[in-house]
C-alpha cells in the first residue's frame, strides 16, 4: 500500500464569486473573493486592492452573499460549500480572523440534486435563508443568530423540478420569490410567498409570465420600483406585477450573458462570455398615483475584458472582474471613450491559471530544475503559463570578468549623493574600481584604494567615509576627497585572512588573532584583541536586536574544531561555541534580522547551510537545523528588496533566504551559479544586484521573492494539450479558435496564435470522411484546431498546422517511433465532429517531424473513431486509445502506422499511461484496467481492473509505480493498487483501492516532477522517489508524493491532533472534508496525508506544538518506540515544506 503526502503548491486562483460590503469594519470597503476551497478578503483602498485574509475554507466555496441583519454595525458572510455545509461568518479586528457565528449541515440523504446550479440567497429583511439544492425542494433557513449558533432548515415542496434561477423579490410584506423554471412549453418566470408560520409555500403575486426559451439570469430591482430582471439569450426583460419591458439589442444576441453586478438602481454591469462588459440603464418614472415604474432600458458596450464569472461594483467607477477562466481584473470606468472606442481602463490584473486544461514539466537547462508549462484559460483567454519555482534575475547589463573573489557598491566622490556610483571588484593579488555612470560602465581608480592587493571588503561608513580591508591593512578613506584618511595594520605583521565590517565597526581576523577596531572621528582605533582557540576561517560583525546602528556581538567560524562561536563586543569574550561536526571548515557566517526574530546563518564548504535562533541579548544558539542548498561552498550577503530583508546563498545552486509565518524559506534563484554577489542602488540601476559568476558580472534587478513565478505567453485562443520535444527544441500544442463562416470559407474571429503565424498549412479533408451536413450558414460560428509549434527558450509560434472543418485535435506526445530507424516524432490523434453524430465515427493518427522549423507530416491512418489518447510504448511503439479499443501500431520502415494488436473490453479508453510493457487505461465509466503488452504475439492481455463495486468517472490518471495507479474522478483523488498478494486467483484481476481523499476540484492532468531544483548530495528526501505534480480546473497546482512507514505514522497522529485543536471556518470537521462520498459509498479519508493541514504545524505556539507531540511516539531502528520531539517533527515538516 502506497503512503501518500498532498499538499497544495499554490492555491485555486478562478474567482467563481464576489461580494462587496463593510465587512472587516463599518468604515471599510470590502472585496471578498471565492477561489475554490478558500476566500481572499481585499480592503478597497485608493491604491488598489490590499489582501487582508486569505482564509482556507473546508469545503469548495459554492455560494456566498453579504448580508447586515438589524442590530448589525457591519456585514456578515453566509456561504455554502459544494457539499452542503453552511455558514454565517463574521470578522474579528483584533485577531484578524474570521468567527463563526452560526453553522449547519444541508445533506439530505434520500434526495436528488438539482441538475441545474446550486441556488442560495437571503431575503432583503435579512429573516432567512432560502436554499434550492435538492430537486423539487425548498430550504429555508430562519436567520436567528442568537440559537446557540446552530442553522436548521425546514423543506417546502417545490412543484416546478427543473428551476433555473431563483430570487427574492423586494417590497413585499411577506418573503416573495420568482424563479425560473422550464416546462414542456418553454420557460415561465413564477412567483410564490413563503409562509413560515405554515412551512409552505402560498400563491405568488404574479401570474406566470412566459419568457424566452434561453432566459437564464435573474437580477431583482430594488425599491421604489421592485421586479426583476430576466436575461436571455436574445432579449433583457423587465417583470413586475403591473409593467413589462423588454429589449432585443444585437448585441446581445452576439454572446451569451455570464453574469451581473448592480452599481445602483437604475444601473447594472453585464459580462458576457466573449468578454465584453456592458452597462444596462433601467430608467423610471413617477405615475400620478404616486407610483414608480420603470419606463424604458438601454444597453451599451462599455469595452472589452477578461472572460467574466462574476462583477461587483466597488466605488468611484472602479469594477472587479472575477474570471475562472482568464486573469481577473480591476477596471476603471470613464466617463468618455478612449481611442479604441472602449470607456473600460485596466488598473490591475491578477493573474490566473485557471482553468489548467494540460501541462507540461520539463527540465531545459539539465540543472534539476523543473519547468512547469499550462495550457490554461479560455477563448480570448487562452495562454501558456510558464511557472517557474523561485527567484529571477533580470539582466540589465553584463561585464566578461574571470577570477573575481569579491564585489562591493560604492558612492563617493566630489558631490556625490547617496547612489552608488562605483563597483570594486576584487582578485586574487589586485583590486580593480569600475565607474557607473549612467548605464556605461568603465575602470577607473581612486586614489586611497590600494589597487595591487586582494580586496576583502570596501563599503561606506560613519563619518562620510570609506573602509577598504586588504590582504595587509584597514584603510579609511575620505568619501569626498577619495584620498587615505588613515590605516591600520597587524601588530603582528602577518596578513589578514578574512574581515567584516559595518558603518561603525570592523573585525579583522589574522591567523587565530582576532582585532576589533570602532570607526569613530575619521580614525580606526583598535579597541580590543583575542587570540582563538583555532584559526578564524571566517566572520561577522551585522547588526542584530534592538541596535540596529552598532553590533553587540560578533560571530566567527573555527578551523580544525568546526564550530562557530558567538562573542561579546567589544570585550570579544567567548558567550557560546556551537559545534557543527565533520569535517568541513565554515565558510561565510551571518547574523540577519527578519521580523524582530534573529538568526545566526553558518555556511560550510560543501554547500551545507547550518541556522539557529540567536538570542541578540545573551547570544544563545537555539533550534538547531539544517538543510543543503548546493554541493560547493556558500557565501552569504544581505540584501533588501521591495522594503524586505532577505540573504542570498551565493553558490553553484543560488538560493534566496527570506522569512514568512515565523519560519525561514528557502527559494531557488534561476540562474546557474553565483560566485559573489553585492547590493546596487545607482542612478540606472536602481534596487539592483550585481552579481559574479566564473565569468561574468551581471547587473540586474531580482522579482519578486516569492515560490513561483508565471510566465504568460498570450495565445487567444483556448490551449487543449501540450508536448515537449527534447531533440528539436520545441513545444507543441493543439489549440481551437472560433471563426465565423461565410461565403468564402472561415474568417477569424479575432487575432490570435495560429491566425498571425506566417505560412501556416492546411490539411485536407481525408477520402473516407465525408461530412452528411449542408455546410454551415453565413454567420456561423465555427471551431478551427490548429497544432502549433513552438520555441522551448522564446515560446514563440514558429509553424501552424491547421486541421480540417469539423476536425478536432484531441491529443498529442511526442515519442521515438520504428526499430530500424528510430526517429522522434509528434503524434496527434484527432476526431471528426457532426452534430448528426451521438460519438465520432471517424478520427486520424497524425504523425509529424520538425523539419527546419516546421511539421512535416509523415504519414496519417484513419480510425474508426475518435483518437482520445496517443502514448509512446518502450520507446519504439504507438498505443492508441481509438473509441473503446486500445490498439498498438508499429512504425514500418516505409514510414506507415501498422496495427499490431487490439483490446476493445471498454466502454470508453479515454486516457492511457505506460511503463514498460505495462499499459494503464482510464475507462469512461469503469475507472482503472491494467494491461500488457506481449511482443512475442503479439497481443494485449489484461492484468487486473478496478472492482465492478467502485464506477469511476476518471478526469486524470498516472502510474505511481509497476503496482500503484492513481487516479482523480473531478472531486477526489484515489489509489489503486494490484492484489499481487490475493490466494485466490479469481482476487488476482481486481485491484485494491487503499487509499483516496476527498479535494473538492476537478484534476485534469497529473505529471511527475518537482517544484523545487534537485540538490545533488543533499540529504535524503522526504519522499520516495520523484513526487507527482497535479493540475485542476480552478488553476490549483498540487504535490503528491510516497513517504516511507515511519514518517506516515508519525504524520498521521499529528495530522489527528492538528484536526482537533485547530478550529475550522464554519465548524466544518476535517475528517467530514476529507471523506470519500460518490453516489455509491462514503469512507473516511485514508493513505493520505493532508499536507494543507499538516504544515500548519509550524505557525503553531511552542506550547501548542508540545501539546500535539504529547505522547506521540516513533520506533527506532532497534524497533524500540522512543517519545516525539517537537525538533523532530518540525525538521521532518519543514523537510516537507521546502519541496513545493
Amino acid at each position: 500500500m502506497t503512503q501518500n503526502y498532498i499538499v497544495t503548491a499554490h492555491k485555486s486562483t478562478a474567482v467563481t464569486d464576489v461580494v462587496t460590503g463593510n465587512f472587516t469594519s463599518p468604515d471599510d470597503l470590502n472585496l471578498i473573493e471565492a477561489r475554490g476551497n478558500s476566500l481572499l478578503i481585499n480592503l478597497v483602498t485608493p491604491e488598489g486592492l490590499k489582501p487582508i485574509l486569505d482564509a482556507t475554507i473546508y469545503g469548495r466555496v459554492a455560494l456566498m452573499q453579504l448580508f447586515r441583519p438589524k442590530n448589525e454595525q457591519k456585514d456578515l458572510l453566509f456561504l455554502m460549500t459544494a457539499r452542503y455545509h453552511i455558514a454565517v461568518l463574521s470578522f474579528d479586528p483584533s485577531t484578524s480572523d474570521l468567527v463563526t457565528r452560526a453553522s449547519g449541515e444541508m445533506l439530505e440523504r434520500v434526495c436528488k440534486p438539482t441538475e441545474g446550479r446550486q441556488i442560495g440567497m437571503i431575503d432583503p429583511d435579512c429573516k432567512m435563508i432560502a436554499l434550492h439544492i435538492y430537486t423539487g425542494l425548498l430550504k429555508i433557513i430562519p436567520l436567528d443568530l442568537t440559537s446557540g449558533g446552530e442553522l436548521k432548515a425546514f423543506n417546502v415542496r417545490l412543484e416546478d423540478l427543473y428551476v433555473i434561477d431563483l430570487k427574492f423579490l423586494h417590497g413585499y410584506a411577506t418573503p416573495t420569490i420568482a424563479y425560473l423554471t422550464e416546462e414542456t412549453t418553454g420557460r415561465t418566470l413564477k412567483t410564490s410567498g413563503i409562509s413560515v408560520r405554515d412551512k409552505e409555500l402560498v400563491k405568488g403575486p404574479w401570474k406566470p409570465i412566459s419568457v424566452e426559451s434561453q432566459a437564464s439570469l435573474l437580477q431583482p430591482v430594488v425599491s421604489p420600483c421592485g421586479g426583476i430582471l430576466v436575461f436571455g439569450y436574445e432579449t433583457i426583460i423587465y417583470c413586475s406585477e403591473k409593467v413589462q419591458h423588454s429589449i432585443d439589442p444585437p448585441i446581445v444576441k452576439e454572446s451569451i450573458i455570464s453574469c451581473v453586478g448592480v452599481v445602483d438602481r437604475s444601473r447594472y454591469l453585464i459580462g458576457d462570455a466573449n468578454g465584453r462588459l456592458l452597462m444596462l440603464f433601467v430608467d423610471s418614472e413617477e405615475k400620478i398615483d404616486g407610483v414608480t415604474q420603470v419606463s424604458s432600458m438601454k444597453l451599451e458596450v462599455l469595452g472589452e475584458c477578461s472572460g467574466p464569472s462574476c462583477v461587483s461594483y466597488l466605488d468611484n467607477g472602479v469594477v472587479f472582474v472575477g474570471s475562472a477562466h482568464g486573469d481577473s481584473q480591476l477596471l476603471k470606468l470613464n466617463a468618455t471613450a478612449g481611442p479604441n472606442g472602449s470607456y473600460v481602463e485596466v488598473l490591475d490584473t491578477f493573474t490566473s491559471l485557471a482553468p489548467i486544461i494540460d501541462m507540461s514539466v520539463v527540465d531545459l537547462d539539465k540543472q534539476g530544475h523543473d519547468l512547469i508549462v499550462t495550457c490554461s484559460g479560455l477563448g480570448k483567454d487562452g495562454s501558456l503559463r510558464v511557472v517557474r519555482s523561485g527567484v529571477g534575475i533580470n539582466e540589465a547589463a553584463s561585464i566578461d570578468l574571470s577570477g573575481v573573489k569579491g564585489v562591493w557598491s560604492l558612492h563617493g566622490g566630489p558631490g556625490s549623493d547617496q547612489l552608488d556610483s562605483m563597483l570594486v571588484v576584487s582578485f586574487v593579488g589586485h583590486t580593480t574600481v569600475l565607474s557607473l555612470k549612467g548605464e556605461e560602465v568603465e575602470e577607473t581608480e581612486v586614489p586611497g584604494l590600494v589597487s595591487d592587493q586582494q580586496t576583502f571588503f570596501c563599503g561606506n561608513v560613519a563619518g562620510r567615509n570609506i573602509v577598504q580591508i586588504t590582504s595587509t591593512c584597514v584603510r579609511l578613506i575620505s568619501e569626498e576627497t577619495l584620498e587615505l584618511v588613515c590605516d591600520w595594520h597587524p601588530p603582528s605583521g602577518k596578513n589578514v585572512s578574512t574581515a567584516a565590517c559595518n558603518p561603525t565597526q570592523v573585525a579583522v581576523a589574522v591567523g587565530s588573532d582576532l582585532y576589533y577596531l570602532e570607526v569613530k572621528a575619521n580614525k580606526l582605533n583598535e579597541v580590543s584583541h583575542a587570540v582563538m582557540q583555532h584559526e578564524v576561517a571566517c566572520v561577522d560583525i551585522t547588526p542584530v536586536g534592538q541596535r540596529g546602528d552598532k553590533a553587540d556581538l560578533c560571530t566567527i567560524g573555527l578551523w580544525t574544531e568546526i564550530a562557530v562561536q558567538v562573542l561579546f563586543l567589544p570585550s570579544l569574550e567567548v558567550v557560546y561555541t556551537q559545534i557543527l561536526g565533520g569535517d568541513i571548515i565554515p565558510r561565510s557566517v551571518l547574523m540577519v534580522s527578519f521580523a524582530g526574530c534573529c538568526y545566526l546563518l553558518c555556511a560550510l564548504g560543501d554547500g551545507t547551510l547550518h541556522y539557529f535562533v540567536l538570542d541578540p541579548d545573551s547570544g544563545q544558539l537555539s533550534q538547531s537545523k539544517r538543510v543543503v542548498l548546493g554541493t560547493k561552498p556558500i557565501t552569504l550577503k544581505a540584501f533588501r528588496s521591495s522594503g524586505s530583508t532577505s540573504v542570498f546563498a551565493c553558490s553553484n545552486h543560488p538560493t534566496i533566504i527570506h522569512h514568512s509565518h515565523q519560519k525561514l524559506l528557502f527559494s531557488n534563484v534561476n540562474v546557474k551559479e553565483v560566485n559573489y554577489l553585492c547590493s546596487l542602488n545607482s542612478e540606472a540601476f536602481k534596487d539592483s544586484l550585481a552579481v559574479v559568476d566564473d565569468h561574468s558580472l551581471v547587473i540586474g534587478s531580482v522579482d519578486q521573492i516569492q515560490m513561483l513565478h508565471i510566465q504568460t505567453v498570450p495565445l487567444s485562443e483556448t490551449v487543449r494539450r501540450i508536448a515537449h520535444q527534447e531533440g528539436s527544441r520545441t513545444f507543441a500544442v493543439l489549440t481551437t479558435r472560433i471563426d465565423k463562416a461565410s461565403r468564402q470559407g472561415t474568417v477569424p474571429v479575432r487575432s490570435s496564435a495560429s491566425t498571425t503565424v506566417p505560412n501556416p498549412t492546411i490539411s485536407r479533408l481525408p477520402e473516407g470522411v465525408t461530412n452528411p451536413l449542408a455546410p454551415d450558414q453565413e454567420g456561423d460560428e465555427v471551431e478551427i484546431f490548429s497544432v502549433l509549434l513552438l520555441d522551448e527558450n522564446t515560446f514563440e509560434v514558429i509553424h501552424a498546422y491547421q486541421l480540417c472543418p469539423r476536425e478536432h485535435a484531441v491529443s498529442i506526445t511526442s515519442c521515438t517511433l520504428g526499430t530500424v530507424n528510430p526517429s522522434v516524432y509528434y503524434v496527434v490523434g484527432t476526431a471528426f465532429v457532426f452534430m448528426n453524430e451521438k460519438e465520432p465515427s471517424k478520427g486520424r493518427i497524425l504523425v509529424f517531424q520538425v523539419q527546419s522549423g516546421r511539421l512535416n507530416l509523415i504519414c496519417e491512418k484513419l480510425e474508426n473513431g475518435a483518437v482520445f489518447q496517443v502514448v509512446s510504448l518502450n520507446n519504439s511503439k504507438l498505443v492508441a486509445s481509438i473509441r473503446s479499443a486500445v490498439t498498438v501500431f508499429d512504425f514500418t520502415e516505409e514510414g506507415g502506422l501498422k496495427q499490431e494488436c487490439t483490446y476493445t473490453n471498454n466502454i470508453m479508453s479515454l486516457y492511457i499511461k505506460t511503463k514498460g510493457d505495462f499499459i494503464l487505461v482510464g475507462d469512461l465509466m469503469r475507472s482503472f484496467k491494467l494491461l500488457s503488452y506481449k511482443q512475442d504475439t503479439p497481443q494485449l492481455e489484461e492484468i487486473s481492473m478496478d472492482t465492478k463495486l467502485n464506477p469511476v468517472f476518471l478526469t486524470a490518471i498516472e502510474m505511481i509505480d509497476d503496482e500503484n495507479y492513481i487516479g482523480a474522478d473531478g472531486r477526489h483523488v484515489f489509489v489503486c493498487q494490484k492484489n499481487s498478494e490475493a490466494t485466490v486467483e479469481a482476487d488476482l484481476a481486481y485491484m485494491l483501492q487503499p487509499s483516496r481523499i476527498y479535494i473538492g476540484d476537478n484534476v485534469n492532468v497529473f505529471c511527475r516532477g518537482s517544484l523545487v531544483m534537485d540538490h545533488p548530495g543533499s540529504s535524503a528526501s522526504p519522499f520516495q522517489g520523484k513526487p507527482l505534480l497535479y493540475a485542476t480546473v480552478t488553476g490549483a497546482l498540487g504535490l503528491i508524493g510516497q513517504l516511507n512507514s515511519e514518517s506516515f505514522s508519525l504524520l498521521s497522529k499529528i495530522q489527528s491532533k492538528m484536526a482537533t485543536l485547530i478550529k475550522s471556518v464554519g465548524n466544518i470537521s476535517h475528517e467530514v472534508f476529507r471523506s470519500f462520498a460518490n453516489d455509491h459509498k462514503t469512507q473516511l479519508s485514508e493513505g493520505f496525508i493532508d499536507g494543507d493541514l499538516v504544515e500548519k504545524f509550524l505557525d503553531l505556539k511552542q506550547s501548542q506544538m508540545e501539546d500535539i507531540c504529547k505522547g506521540i511516539k516513533s520506533a527506532e531502528i532497534q524497533g524500540t518506540e522512543v517519545d516525539v520531539t517537537v525538533e523532530d517533527v518540525v525538521k521532518l515538516i519543514e523537510d516537507l515544506s521546502r519541496l513545493h
